[in-house]
């Protein structure tokens, strides 16, 4: 059925859905010969009635049960229960009429017991209705016992169970895709924030603090203090360049880039900087990382550490960043910022170690593999 159906807009397929129910009743066909041979008229009315109730009961009920389904509000075990004992009784009633050939009508009611029901209660009902069809026309001497009729009836359970057991597994597999579908979007939201927030805090620490320098130099210094100036402009443009790089998934951290940021920021904080010459140790594996490492660290040093010396130390697998300054009340309130370095760290199979050194500083590493 959804092969046919993938295609069709949903309202479409929804408001005819009862269509695949109702061809099935074809098989109806061979109970109304049978009614419409009767002699009496009363009883051929009454049979015609019988037929076209329990035809509307089966399609409103597999409707029901297809539509709710799909559109979360499903088909109740006592709604169920109300169909199939309607069903139940006009097949009662197609078998006083014309005999055993009404039991065409419980392949119907095993079928619909199996799609709404709860397994236990479904296999229970058709049970009964295979004693029913078994048992009751040995006892009525009118009726033709059919001893293959039986075997029929638990074929066409089993066969609706297992497509009904198809059918959960595809529900189930669709809910599973559209949580990983919504997972993912909330990790793309959390990455895209640890970003914007890690490039703008650090972007934004480095302008405040060569602004109060300009503003300290603007009268005793004014041609130090235009440079200053001068300087923040190309910080903000580079620092709104990069908002809009990362927002289109373009922005790429280097080390190498992050250790010149870095020494421009330490030393317009007036903080001794002890940067490695260059980054060609670190692979090319461990080079974003390491870049976002020195800069988050970096950005703390200079805004909460008051200290006099930064010293930057990297190997093939590790970075570590050491000042000797205060740091904050104590190493867990590092903020958003070393919490999602953190996050990146884990992301990326590494180790994040954040303790206070003799120099009374911080020392941030991470060790990757």
């Amino acid at each position: 059925m959804t092969t046919f159906t993938a295609d069709l807009p949903e309202g479409r397929i929804w408001r005819f859905g009862w269509l695949f129910g109702a061809i099935w009743l074809v098989y109806l066909i061979y109970p109304l010969n049978e009614i419409l041979s009767l002699e009496s008229v009363p009883s051929r009315a009454f049979g015609i009635v019988v037929i076209l109730g329990f035809a509307a009961v089966f399609t409103t009920t597999f409707w029901r049960f297809r539509n709710g389904h799909r559109r979360g509000n499903p088909l109740s075990v006592s709604q169920a229960w109300v169909a199939l004992g309607a069903m139940a009784v006009l097949t009662v009633s197609m078998c006083v009429l014309i005999g055993t050939t009404g039991f065409g009508a419980t392949v119907y009611i095993a079928v619909l017991a199996m799609m709404t029901l709860p397994v236990r209660q479904a296999w229970i009902f058709v049970a009964v209705m295979v004693v029913f069809v078994e048992v009751v026309p040995r006892f009525i001497s009118s009726w033709v016992p059919d001893n293959f009729f039986a075997f029929q009836l638990l074929i066409s359970a089993a066969a609706a169970w297992g497509i009904t057991q198809v059918f959960q597994r595809n529900h189930e597999l669709a809910v599973a895709r559209q949580q990983l579908a919504d997972l993912a979007i909330v990790a793309e939201r959390e990455r895209m924030s640890r970003d914007v927030h890690d490039i703008l805090g650090h972007s934004l620490t480095v302008i405040t603090v060569k602004s109060e320098l300009a503003g300290r130099l603007i009268e005793i210094d004014p041609a130090r203090a235009a440079v200053e100036i001068a300087e923040l402009e190309t910080l903000a443009r580079q620092a709104l360049a990069d908002v809009r790089s990362t927002v289109g998934g373009m922005r790429q951290v280097d080390i190498g880039s992050e250790l010149a940021s870095a020494r421009t920021a330490l030393t317009a904080a007036g903080i001794d900087a002890d940067l490695p010459g260059d980054a060609d140790v670190v692979p090319l594996r461990h080079r974003e990382l390491f870049g976002w490492v020195i800069r988050e660290a970096v950005t703390n040093v200079v805004r909460h550490s008051s200290a006099r010396h930064c010293r930057v130390t990297l190997t093939a697998s590790s970075i570590s960043i050491v000042d000797d300054g205060v740091g904050p009340a104590d190493k867990q309130s590092g903020g958003n910022g070393l919490r999602g370095l953190g996050e990146r760290v884990t992301a990326a199979g590494g180790a994040l170690t954040i303790a206070r050194v003799s120099t009374g500083g911080f020392k941030v590493e991470v060790s990757a593999e």
